[in-house]
């Protein structure tokens, strides 16, 4: 466990549960319930790629960026995005920017240059109802819930814990880093740390301490040798966490793999039951 971490750590970890097949997200967004989430992985502007994008019933298109920092740019990303995925699909989409970030809001709703105007919307996911994601029977929809608007956070961190506890193996294992990282938004650790170990379920504490000691060390090794070397030696430690010692034939793919193919890795890892999956 650890104080406060990487504007990185909280985007990769939310992508990830938000890969989950619960809709309850879309849902308290008011979206609707989701038909089927869309392939991403080739919608991008620049170096970007959109986050999540989903059609809902009636054939609606439901765009969703994650954001833990004030991003002076988002405005002219987004419609950036907007054009992207309309090109992709033929449709516009709803397009919401869910705000993560410690402090308080401050980007604009609007994109307005020349006779160009576009809008979306931002969401504080503070103030979110909590209670529809600690409902949810996901468990990435448990841990998700610290984010949103609590009416008891330490009962709240109790339940999500609880959850956890029914887990096996390794998705404990990451639903406990998981639920650590996202807690640090909220300044939330030491009630995570203490729920924990009052709770009567087996979770290795220490081992995810060494977790928790080895993501950080990987995303400072991603500061200092460069964004896909970086991203590529984060992946590895999330691996090796996820289903264990890394086999060669693994560690040779993961180095023939682009900066791009690695942040398609990252998103797909924990829906991932064996590395064939992950790696086919």
């Amino acid at each position: 466990m650890w104080k406060g971490g990487s504007v990185q750590q909280f985007d990769i970890t939310l992508k990830m549960l938000l890969r989950g097949r619960s809709s309850v997200l879309v849902k308290t967004l008011g979206g609707g319930r989701v038909v089927r989430w869309l392939e991403v992985e080739n919608l991008k502007v620049e170096s970007s790629q959109v986050d999540r994008l989903c059609m809902v019933e009636g054939g609606g298109l439901v765009h969703m960026e994650l954001q833990s920092t004030n991003y002076k740019d988002m405005p002219a990303r987004m419609a950036e995005y907007a054009l992207a995925v309309r090109r992709r699909f033929r449709k516009m989409p709803r397009q919401v920017v869910l705000y993560v970030g410690r402090t308080p809001m401050r980007m604009a709703t609007e994109f307005r240059e020349g006779r160009m105007t576009h809008e979306y919307e931002i969401i504080d996911f503070r103030k979110l109802d909590a209670q529809p994601f600690l409902d949810s029977p996901d468990v990435g929809d448990n841990v998700v819930a610290v984010l949103g608007r609590l009416r008891d956070q330490r009962a709240a961190v109790a339940k999500i814990i609880a959850r956890i506890g029914r887990l096996q193996g390794s998705e404990r294992e990451a639903a406990v880093a998981q639920l650590c990282i996202l807690a640090g938004l909220r300044g939330l650790e030491e009630t995570v740390k203490e729920e924990v170990e009052r709770m009567p379920i087996v979770v290795d504490l220490m081992k995810n301490k060494v977790y928790a000691e080895s993501y950080r060390r990987a995303v400072s090794e991603a500061k200092s040798e460069g964004e896909v070397e970086g991203e590529r030696n984060l992946l590895r430690h999330l691996i090796a966490t996820r289903f264990g010692q890394i086999p060669q034939w693994v560690d040779e793919r993961l180095d023939r793999t682009t900066g791009d193919e690695l942040k398609n890795l990252s998103q797909r890892l924990f829906d991932a039951h064996s590395l064939n999956e992950l790696l086919a």
